[in-house]
């Protein structure tokens, strides 16, 4: 047994972060589960002293509640130890340090006197007259800033100090220096800043300028520690000094243009602003960092006789190259996302010019942009007088630092590489806040994008404090608009939103973190918030317990629009609307209890039951029907419980005869996918769920991987089956709404669920089907990690082997379909399937189920699917050569004659001619006969 992982507040050793509540997570391997005591100890200088001690407590979580007063700019040193009786069995020691709190900064904003510089340096030489034993910086600037100390860059983290609405709050970065400052007693203390989001250029329609401020500044304070015990504070002041620098213009959406030519000169004393310094909190932000780097995959020469690199993957981030062109010499870089018809394209970037320009020095040495991002694959160069190599180009991949929590894998390769897609849209979309796309002239934290993601987020990653700080984001907004949530936060100036589904972002953020990590400090931070946002609504409905009458975004991008031009959908907007309303109002209830609100959560019941009351009688009739017939919703009414339990078969039911009219094949938009095939698993029709999971044509998630994505596409058909880009413009191919299918894939492929907030209780049941009869995953719950893999087994019977590891302090409730009246062998060991329970260990479990999964080819299989078996038509060509027409004539399978069975065709088809005794010999191949996949041999990793 080992304590494997301290987090405090969800995180690694934090240091500066704001901390107004305190959380101690651990995990523990074992392979056993034990009875065991749990012990919490903090101190700040001493061991022998601590300023905190639990007691002994039984071990019924993983975490420590901790109240403790905290100071500022001090390390606290934890240890979390377990015994058994009194006997010490294992311990773990970290820690976490704070930042400024409350104390004031006696530091100034500073800046230069000219406002138009596009990078602004700051100076100052400072000289270290005894050994310094510890040093920190606490800085911040606007827009963004990187800092150096006898030039060589402070932390490894880029782009700070991140998105916030910058009137409302600054946030202050913590850097430890102490090795920085004992390298030399000569110090010259440095910071380079550009425009970022704070005056950058930024939004829609060419976007606006200056939004939160029209100048940048920096402010920072060094606190150093000598041997002797004394201390000094170096602050910025007016004894700074400042020029422009070598970046001549720099923007989010732009790019970067790098001079290195320039010599930094002119050096003129600074100002002092009057920039208000109550702004300034310790931060929220995880920092973002390069945390991946993907080499050239390719060096393309185009029809266009254009040079471009390709990456192989989309994603976030910046170009660094080693620089060996000659002085003066002008390398121009632009990103795109695609090609089309083999040449370079960036049409979908829109206004973005997103490129990097560098003039070189001569020098050579690795170069790479600094205040700016890019979503792209390949890079077009152009300005080089050296041959392109790949070694000499990398791509450095940027999102905020999030460890991956979660994976699965089955033997399908094309499923397998929706899932990278899907994890490769997060990590691109998660930079400081979760933006739509990252390569046009957009980016923004769009609310309802990450409403609907939020739990595939929670699935895929560690986002507990990313999520935070974006919670924290979307209340600042709602202060200015009186509970109303704009469509994006940070809103940069838009007062636009109060629309449902992304204003519900304000409910159902805090909410999902709240389930998936057990930890109700966002809904601590945010209940004023959530409140506000459904009183908002009910002041703004212009019906009494519905939501009505206000701008809504719909089913956004379905495709059961009787408008096509209109990208909201058939779905009833305020049907949608007053869903959403009585969800919100449902999370808020919910909440209040958990926070020990009583009047809250009782007011909050009634209206949500209010509500509920409503929509039944506007919208269900007394017999079940739903007066909307589109997938969404039904997909939302069965979903949020909007049916009475009696009639929910036959919801279903309708659901699956919709789906049928569409050929089984989605119409939803960003407001239905994600709950189509989780319902369907949920009430029997998992084969369902699956087959549309599976699908390859449009629209489908797997007809994106045909088209070579490598990410998660806006649009279902952003790209056309020609490989043109869709004409209808609004095509980001990174963008992860979509990928929201995820979390089906977790909860019935996979088999993991909840039973309880943070997966202390866990359900584990997972939903078998031939087509993916091999599936392997695991997610790193707040409890550790729960692995699954299992394989339907090719012997007769077709036992489903299942490999289960339950972490330690979670317990697993087991439930297997298909397996009622069978016995279950776990660990050789039989069991009978009433739900029974796990607790820590590694189990294999092995049954029969009493239907099997192994599906077979039948009289009804269309002409098509039989000609895509080759050993299947080779059984039938023996006892009649009827497919010959097919094979004559391979274009006739696409059209309306492959969708035929044999059957139909021999009657409605004088040239096909099937006696009857032939036609029973081939349906009995046909019934005998496994579906191909069930016959194919893959190597299961």
């Amino acid at each position: 047994m080992n304590i494997s992982t301290i987090l405090i507040n969800h995180m690694i050793e934090p240091i500066g972060f704001q901390l107004d509540s305190l959380r101690i997570d651990f995990t523990v391997e074992a392979d056993q589960y034990t009875e065991v005591t749990k012990q919490l100890v903090i101190w700040t200088t001493s061991y022998e002293q601590p300023i905190y001690k639990s007691d002994k407590e039984s071990f019924e979580t993983n975490f420590f509640d901790v109240s403790l007063d905290l100071t500022p700019r001090t390390r606290y040193h934890v240890e979390v130890s377990l015994y058994d009786s009194d006997m010490l069995l294992c311990a773990k020691e970290s820690f976490f340090e704070t930042g400024k709190m409350s104390e004031p900064f006696e530091a100034e904003w500073i800046a230069h006197p000219d406002k138009n510089i596009q990078n602004t340096l700051f100076k100052k030489d400072v000289r270290v007259l005894s050994k310094v034993t510890n040093a920190r910086l606490y800085a911040t600037g606007l827009g963004i800033y990187e800092t150096y100390i006898n030039d060589d860059k402070v932390g490894d983290e880029f782009l700070s100090p991140g998105v916030t609405a910058y009137d409302q709050w600054v946030q202050v970065q913590t850097y430890d220096v102490t090795e920085a400052f004992q390298k030399s007693d000569q110090i010259k203390l440095s910071f380079s800043t550009g425009d970022g989001w704070y005056k950058g250029t930024l939004g829609f329609d060419g976007g606006k300028k200056n939004i939160y401020g029209d100048q940048q500044q920096v402010i920072a304070e060094y606190h150093l520690r000598y041997e002797d015990g004394s201390t000094e504070i170096i602050s910025t002041d007016a004894t700074w000094l400042t020029t422009s620098g070598k970046v001549t213009k720099s923007e989010i959406y732009y790019g970067e243009d790098l001079d290195d030519t320039i010599i930094p000169a002119n050096w003129q004393p600074v100002i002092v602003s009057e920039k208000d310094k109550a702004l300034l909190q310790d931060r929220l932000s995880l920092p973002v960092k390069i945390m991946e780097r993907l080499p050239v995959q390719e060096i393309l020469e185009t029809p266009a006789d254009e040079q471009v690199l390709d990456f192989g993957q989309n994603h976030t981030g910046w170009l660094e190259f080693y620089n060996r062109e000659p002085k003066g010499t002008k390398l121009v870089f632009q990103m795109g996302e695609i090609l089309q018809e083999d040449n370079f394209y960036r049409e979908n970037l829109r206004q973005a010019r997103a490129a990097f320009v560098y003039t070189s020095d001569g020098e050579e040495k690795w170069v790479r942009p600094h205040f700016t991002f890019y979503g792209y694959r390949y890079v077009k160069v152009e300005g080089n007088t050296q041959p392109l190599e790949k070694a000499d180009y990398q791509a450095a991949v940027l999102y905020s630092d999030m460890t991956t929590t979660g994976a699965i894998k089955t033997a399908n390769k094309k499923v397998n590489r929706l899932f990278q897609n899907i994890l490769w849209g997060q990590k691109s979309n998660f930079l400081d806040i979760p933006t739509d796309c990252p390569q046009r002239d957009e980016r923004l934290g769009w609310t309802g994008d990450a409403a609907v993601f939020s739990k595939t987020a929670a699935l895929n990653m560690n986002v507990f404090s990313f999520f935070k700080k974006y919670a924290k984001d979307v209340a600042v907004e709602q202060k200015k608009y009186d509970g109303m949530v704009p469509m994006y936060a940070p809103a940069m100036g838009n007062t636009d939103g109060g629309a449902a589904v992304w204003g519900d972002a304000a409910t159902i953020i805090p909410w999902t973190m709240y389930q998936s990590y057990g930890d109700p400090a966002i809904l601590q931070q945010n209940f004023s918030a959530m409140k506000d946002w459904v009183e908002w609504i009910g002041r703004n409905s212009k019906s009494n317990d519905l939501w009505t009458g206000t701008f809504q975004f719909g089913d956004w991008l379905a495709l059961d629009g009787e408008n096509p031009a209109l990208p909201t959908g058939k779905t009833e907007e305020d049907f949608i609307a007053s869903v959403y309303y009585f969800y919100s109002s449902s999370i808020v209830a919910k909440t209040a209890e958990i926070l020990q609100r009583s009047e809250d959560a009782v007011y909050y019941q009634e209206q949500a039951q209010r509500i509920l009351e409503a929509i039944r009688k506007e919208y269900i009739t007394a017999n079940g029907r739903l007066a909307i017939d589109t997938q969404t919703a039904y997909a939302l009414a069965l979903q949020f419980g909007l049916i009475p339990e009696s009639q929910c078969s036959r919801v279903v039911a309708d659901l699956v005869a919709r789906l049928k009219k569409d050929n089984d094949h989605l119409k939803t938009g960003f407001v239905g996918t994600p709950f189509i095939c989780q319902v369907l698993s949920q009430y029997g029709y998992h084969k369902l769920a699956a087959k549309i999971f599976l699908l390859e044509d449009f629209p489908s998630w797997l007809y994106a991987v045909n088209l070579g994505a490598t990410t998660v596409w806006e649009r279902w058909n952003s790209v056309l089956p020609d490989g043109s880009m869709n004409p209808e413009g609004m095509n980001s191919l990174n963008h992860y709404s979509f990928g929201a299918i995820m979390e089906w894939a977790y909860k019935y492929l996979l088999g993991i669920q909840a039973a309880a907030p943070g997966y202390r209780e866990i359900t584990f049941a997972p939903q078998f089907d031939y087509r993916l009869k091999q599936v392997s995953g695991h997610f790193d719950s707040p409890y550790g990690r729960i692995a699954v893999d299992y394989q339907i087994e090719a012997d007769k019977e077709h036992t489903i082997k299942i490999n289960l590891t339950v972490p330690f302090g979670a317990s697993v409730k087991v439930t297997l379909p298909r397996a009622e009246t069978t016995s279950i062998t776990v660990n050789d060991q039989l069991k009978e399937n009433d739900g029974f329970v796990l607790t820590c260990g590694t189990y294999v479990i092995s049954y029969i189920p009493t239907e099997s999964y192994v599906e077979h080819y039948s009289s009804e299989t269309p002409a098509a699917e039989i000609m895509a078996d080759d050993l299947l038509v080779k059984k039938i060509d023996a006892v009649d050569p009827v497919l010959h027409f097919f094979k004559a004539d391979p274009e006739a399978i696409k059209g309306g004659l492959g969708t035929m069975s044999l059957t139909k065709l021999n009657t409605l088809l004088p040239f096909i001619q099937i006696s009857p005794e032939n036609l029973a010999k081939i349906n009995d191949i046909l019934t005998t006969t496994p579906i191909l996949s069930e016959r194919e041999e893959v190597s299961f990793v």
